[in-house]
């Protein structure tokens, strides 16, 4: 997904976005809507670079559920992997969440966000 020419598609007084825009867009934020790639980009977020075998015993699901999901993110274009032996490993795509970030109108930051920290709901 490139969403280099988007800016701030959600925000007040956002320009309208094309069809292919659209679609593109959402279907990055379809592959986050579940609470299990959640968990996964929430790992990562984490680390520089996470073994998939290390999200199978953390997360408490079987290897094919996790290499499901790790499919899934990695087609939307939010993680990459790289083969070691028999292992993969993961990690997340900084441009790609920096993008996202931009288009929701914030910014991306791999430093780690504590909840005080964070805008009220």
């Amino acid at each position: 997904m490139n969403f280099a020419q988007l800016e701030g598609c959600c925000v007040p007084g956002a320009s309208v976005l094309d069809e292919t825009r659209r679609v593109e867009l959402a279907a990055t934020f379809k592959a986050l809507a579940d609470p299990n790639r959640v968990a996964i980009v929430n790992r990562l977020a984490g680390e520089d670079e996470l073994c998939v075998c290390r999200l199978v015993g953390e997360l408490g699901l079987s290897q094919p559920t996790i290499s499901h999901h790790l499919r899934l993110l990695r087609e939307a274009g939010l993680v990459t992997a790289r083969r070691k032996g028999t292992w993969a490993y993961y990690r997340l795509v900084p441009t790609t969440f920096a993008s996202l970030a931009r288009v929701l109108g914030g910014q991306f930051s791999r430093s780690p966000l504590r909840l005080e920290e964070s805008a009220p709901v």
